[in-house]
């Protein structure tokens, strides 16, 4: 399949990737999968920790928060950090350092979710 144009783009989740991976390949229930299609379905099967709207709750609470930003309200979601380094790996790449007192508070939003 050839995409001549990208209409439209938005960040998800592993779990909404999974929940949507599975409409597919029920709609496609008759059908021989496609090998990109089948090890993406593999991935998200592999990965994905929760359902798609607790994930979803997560990111918007997380998002609530001061020095949040969308990509990483994502990435906290996927990966669900229980430790401050797993989380402070997760903010290494950004321009600013975050409290202790910011750490607990995204790991409580975190545990609170599990």
């Amino acid at each position: 399949m050839i995409v001549k144009k990208v209409v439209d783009e938005e960040m998800i989740t592993v779990a909404e990737a999974k929940e949507i991976l599975d409409r597919v390949k029920e709609e496609r229930a008759g059908e021989e999968l496609g090998y990109e299609l089948k090890k993406a379905i593999r991935h998200v099967d592999a990965f994905s920790k929760m359902t798609a709207e607790r994930s979803r709750n997560l990111v918007n609470e997380l998002l609530k928060l001061e020095k949040m930003k969308h990509e990483i309200a994502i990435r906290i979601a996927d990966i669900l950090p229980r430790t401050r380094d797993e989380l402070r790996s997760i903010y290494a790449k950004e321009r600013f350092v975050l409290t202790t007192e910011d750490l607990d508070q995204i790991l409580d939003i975190v545990a609170d979710s599990i």
